[in-house]
């Protein structure tokens, strides 16, 4: 697998680099001196004033054998200079060899240790007809560096006079990456007439207003091709450029008409593909852990047993791995199960390839990796998976997206007077309760309440299900029959609705995390990802499926390419990981509150006196291959691992004890948060108010190493099987003695009878 991802390369070539070495240590000089008398020998021919270029590239030179060679004397006019990857170190010998060679046009010392020892300022002063260094232009760049881009210039022909360097002639320039700030005087239509190719990537040009550069191009009439960043020097959209210069028939390798047809704003077709990266301390294992979101495929399998598809990554075989990504591709691939027992246990895999067009010998094979996808599923962005997009418009996006959160905020600041009431009857009679829902249906004993089987006699609906139109039909209920659901609560229950609806309510809180839709805003999260990775700052995210409980289908990576391929698996929010969460003995844990509502429009809401710590079986780490262990990044273990159950008032004791803090402070601040999350549904989803609606939430809260809460998750229906389990004494309220038998009692009659025993107005 190594070997197929290109991740073993360094283990291939140890024996022949050290072969390499050794024969460089043996025969180094003199082969240097060959190469020197080989281009001094095709200079003499061609008469004293021919001009020298110089190929000195890799030889393992050093200081004292660049002196010996006396280049000055032996190439008077030395006009390029390439001592790209030596060993050069000492600046001040270095120049004193350099500056003999004042007709220099350009020199490399890309790669040599002296870099690091500031010699650029010295080497730039110390020739004055320098036009390019380091494969960048310098300030003096004129004729001889626009034609070196322009192939007019090279090792065939050095060319040391302007004269001899006819610009006209240049139809195609490639100025990418060249560092340039300002184009030099004479790139103008009079001296380029003929151009009709510019390609000028990677420049940052920030000396020239764009609305300039537009103007200066739009004078080259024979223009017809041009590559530029887009965000770049001219602007931020592709379309203001094709109108600036209407004689354009391919912008970026795109063709123009179709840029306008279609409006697309960013436009690439020459995207340089994502190669894999590993450190040479890295095993083989990490190295292919860390490359194969570039190589692996994917498909969803679903059985009678299973309601959750269950997702399955793979990886081709050598020729399918290699075959690379068009968007005009002439062959499609499809995986194929043979069943030859007619089970899915005797599945065999396969991967079909076959054409979708003519195909000619010499033609190579590609397939479309986003098949289907196209710009209203967010297409260019899901590139970025396999090709280095452009940065700047992603980071663009970001902050106007950051902008459009900080100034949004709706939310009011006044609670409003209760409106609800008890619902016993007058005539005392018991509320008739429907429920399918084992604890209600064990432990909900007050004799306010009586179960009933048939749901057309009961007043209150208390089930797991959905209470939808379909239900109620197929029940007979009624809208006068309580139930604990309430209307649009899908913008509390699904983690891109939380997210959406704390987002417009207050922007974006200290206590949510950075969370992003997948599915509407992956150019944010991308322009989010590439600002804290220029900042050096911790890139890890945690990815969770729209409407998953239990961890289901969550990862946690700081690939990018992994948060968009996990895309393929179904949507998805990507939230930022909470890298430095607070620690209970070495170890992660996030607390369960539950939440009672019984009005929304106004907000009524009531905090269980009972909340429970869920705890990590494993000590904490960010190492790279932790990140894949369950038992060390996530706390819920009802469903998997061994579950440890810690009762509050032990947990709250001994991390008080640690960490030197009062939990009833952090209990505040917890509580204020929550009451928030809550306010946020009522301000911006009060069609959720229902006067026969009655509902409690479970609200996953994770603390950070502040101790400053952090909302994880609001989940409908909560699985309460340890509030019913266990025994416990309350940290809050009254501090009293509370029984696990007596939990439903309490949430009944805080809901239905206004009986605020055991739990806390919020």
């Amino acid at each position: 697998m190594s070997a197929l991802m290109c991740v073993d390369l360094d283990r291939r070539t140890e024996i022949e680099e050290s072969d390499e070495q050794d024969r460089e240590m043996s025969g180094g000089l003199e082969h240097v001196l060959q190469v020197v008398q080989k281009e001094r020998t095709r200079t003499q021919e061609k008469g004293s004033d021919f001009a020298a270029w110089l190929e000195l590239e890799e030889l393992g030179i050093d200081d004292d054998m660049l002196v010996s060679l006396d280049l000055s004397a032996n190439f008077p006019n030395l006009v390029a200079l390439n001592l790209w990857g030596n060993k050069l170190q000492d600046p001040e010998k270095i120049m004193q060899e350099i500056r003999k060679c004042g007709r220099l046009k350009a020199l490399w010392l890309n790669e040599n240790p002296i870099l690091n020892q500031g010699i650029d300022k010295a080497v730039l002063d110390g020739l004055p007809e320098l036009e390019i260094y380091n494969s960048h232009f310098t300030r003096k760049a004129r004729e001889w560096a626009l034609g070196f881009c322009g192939n007019m210039v090279g090792a065939d022909n050095p060319c040391s006079s302007v004269e001899s360097i006819s610009l006209d002639n240049i139809a195609t320039l490639d100025l990418s990456d060249r560092c340039i700030h300002k184009l030099p005087e004479v790139f103008c239509p009079s001296k380029l007439s003929s151009l009709s190719n510019l390609n000028i990537r990677g420049n940052p040009l920030d000396q020239v207003p764009g609305d300039d550069l537009l103007n200066l191009f739009s004078g080259f009439t024979q223009l017809q091709e041009l590559e530029v960043d887009i965000p770049g020097p001219l602007g931020n959209s592709a379309l203001p450029i094709l109108e600036a210069l209407p004689n354009l028939t391919l912008l970026n390798g795109v063709n123009a008409l179709s840029i306008a047809e279609s409006g697309k704003h960013v436009v690439d077709s020459a995207l340089q593909p994502r190669v894999p990266e590993w450190s040479p301390e890295e095993s083989l294992a990490e190295r292919v852990i860390g490359a194969m979101w570039l190589y692996l495929m994917t498909y969803r399998l679903a059985d009678e047993e299973k309601v959750d598809e269950t997702p399955v990554w793979y990886v081709m075989d050598e020729l399918g791995s290699a075959i690379r990504h068009s968007d005009d591709a002439n062959f499609r691939i499809a995986p194929f199960l043979f069943m030859p027992e007619g089970k899915l246990a005797s599945a065999i895999s396969y991967t079909i390839l076959w054409p979708v067009g003519d195909v000619h010998t010499g033609d190579e094979c590609t397939r479309d990796f986003l098949f289907g996808i196209g710009e209203d599923k967010q297409r260019s962005a899901r590139l970025t998976a396999w090709f280095h997009t452009p940065e700047n418009y992603f980071i663009q996006e970001f902050r106007k997206y950051q902008e459009q959160l900080q100034s949004t905020g709706i939310c009011p600041s006044t609670k409003e007077k209760p409106s609800t009431k008890s619902l016993r009857p007058s005539d005392g009679r018991a509320l008739r309760v429907f429920t399918d829902i084992p604890q209600v249906d064990e432990f909900l004993t007050r004799p306010e309440f009586v179960l009933t089987t048939d749901p057309k006699d009961a007043d209150i609906i208390w089930v797991s299900m959905q209470v939808d139109s379909e239900l109620k039909s197929s029940l007979e209920l009624t809208d006068q029959q309580y139930t604990n659901q309430f209307p649009f609560e899908a913008c509390l229950v699904m983690k891109h609705h939380l997210a959406d609806t704390i987002h417009k309510a207050w922007g974006s809180p200290e206590w949510l995390q950075p969370t992003y839709n997948l599915e509407t805003h992956l150019s944010q999260l991308i322009g989010d990802y590439c600002v804290r990775k220029q900042d050096n700052m911790d890139n890890l995210w945690i990815m969770k499926p729209w409407n998953m409980a239990r961890t289901i289908d969550t990862t946690v990576t700081g690939d990018l390419s992994a948060i968009i391929r996990l895309m393929e698996t179904g949507p998805k929010i990507c939230q930022k990981y909470i890298e430095c969460p607070a620690l209970f003995q070495g170890r992660k844990f996030d607390i369960r509150y539950i939440v009672l509502v019984r009005s929304i429009c106004p907000l009524e809401i009531f905090l269980s006196d009972v909340f429970w710590v869920r705890l990590a079986n494993n000590q904490y780490t960010l190492e790279k291959t932790s990140l894949f262990e369950y038992e060390t990044h996530f706390t819920v273990m009802n469903y998997t691992g061994r579950m440890n159950h810690m009762n509050t008032p032990e947990f709250v004791k001994e991390f008080e004890k640690e960490h030197q803090v009062k939990w009833l402070d952090i209990h505040e601040s917890i509580c204020n948060m929550i009451r928030r999350v809550f306010e946020s549904a009522s301000a911006v989803h009060p069609e959720m108010q229902n006067t026969f609606s009655r509902a409690i939430y479970g609200v996953d809260v994770m603390l950070d190493n502040r101790f400053k809460p952090k909302i994880l998750e609001v989940t409908y229906c909560p699985d309460c099987t340890r509030a019913c389990k266990y025994d416990t004494s309350a940290v809050v309220g009254n501090q009293g003695a509370i029984r696990g038998s007596d939990f439903f009692n309490t949430v009944f009659g805080c809901l239905f009878l206004d009986d605020l025993t055991n739990v806390s107005p919020l």
